[in-house]
């Protein structure tokens, strides 16, 4: 049995706007017309697609798992729109990468610069978000890609309607403030730092699982991703945090100390959607490899 696609799509636009009235205007079609394709759709599938009601329409159990896939398709063609309106108004020259603050601070600018150094008229545009953000927007088109990063000791984490990439791992390290009791070492364990206050991006995430896998529940005072307010921090002797080798060498007026034993590491990739993936994409991930530091 093969599904038409338009009627799928005029049934998600029901559901969405829980009206056949409020479908048929956004769609531009006469409410009539929006109730017979949604009624052609569940006689075709055999199945009720939605409650009726004076309240308006709910999905029922079977429209609500054919509205995840309309959703996907949705998705899907609005990343073909995107791609081949770029192609059509000849826009490969532009590159919109997405990336979390501390790669942002680190090896994104570096590999940025080495490509533009190859490809002068190549215009890169450089976004700042959070993990689901940049994943929603690499599979609908309006980032080329993004880099993320997860627990290298977690389960890998994917996203649907895109390919990962790794790009490499690399080692936690101790940030402490200059006149912290550890500050003349070079290195320490964690559980050295169970009595100190924390900063850290959120309360479960890295940070937090490193210490409690030393066997600690780590006491997080300042939650901040902000490079610049994470040396501000460290450096005013408000918390101790661990950090990436990369970003260390920008927190400057901190004490680095080199984690005692197997340090936590945090794995780095890239996120291209799952087809149109365009050369200079591939390019700029392999320049994001070469600035990673050999650990």
């Amino acid at each position: 049995m093969q599904v038409d696609p338009r009627r799928v799509l005029t049934f998600a636009q029901v559901a969405r706007h829980e009206s056949f009235s409020r479908a048929a205007e956004a769609m531009s079609l006469m409410q009539s017309a929006v109730s017979q394709q949604v009624a052609a759709l569940e006689s075709q599938l055999g199945v009720r697609l939605l409650h009726r009601g004076r309240g308006g329409v709910r999905p029922t159990e079977a429209g609500a798992a054919l509205l995840a896939h309309a959703n996907a398709l949705d998705d899907r063609l609005q990343l073909a729109t995107t791609q081949l309106a770029e192609l059509a108004a000849a826009e490969g020259r532009s590159l919109r990468i997405g990336a979390f603050p501390s790669a942002l601070a680190t090896i994104v600018p570096a590999a940025a610069a080495a490509l533009l150094a190859q490809q002068p008229d190549l215009e890169i545009q450089l976004t700042e978000g959070g993990t689901a953000e940049l994943a929603r927007e690499v599979r609908a088109g309006a980032l080329h890609l993004s880099v993320l990063f997860q627990d290298a000791a977690a389960p890998r984490r994917d996203h649907p309607g895109t390919r990962r990439l790794e790009v490499g791992a690399e080692p936690m390290v101790l940030a402490v403030s200059p006149n912290h009791r550890l500050a003349r070492r070079r290195h320490a364990h964690l559980r050295e730092l169970a009595g100190d206050p924390w900063t850290a991006p959120s309360r479960d995430g890295l940070i937090a699982r490193a210490c409690r896998d030393a066997g600690f529940e780590p006491r997080i005072n300042v939650i901040t991703g902000d490079p610049m307010a994470i040396r501000a921090v460290v450096h005013a002797g408000l918390a101790v945090t661990l950090t990436p080798r990369l970003l260390a060498a920008q927190l400057h007026g901190v004490h680095i100390l080199d984690v005692a034993g197997d340090p936590p590491r945090r794995a780095l990739y890239a996120l291209l959607a799952d087809a149109g993936a365009r050369a200079s994409d591939h390019t700029f991930i392999g320049m994001l490899k070469r600035a990673m530091p050999s650990s």
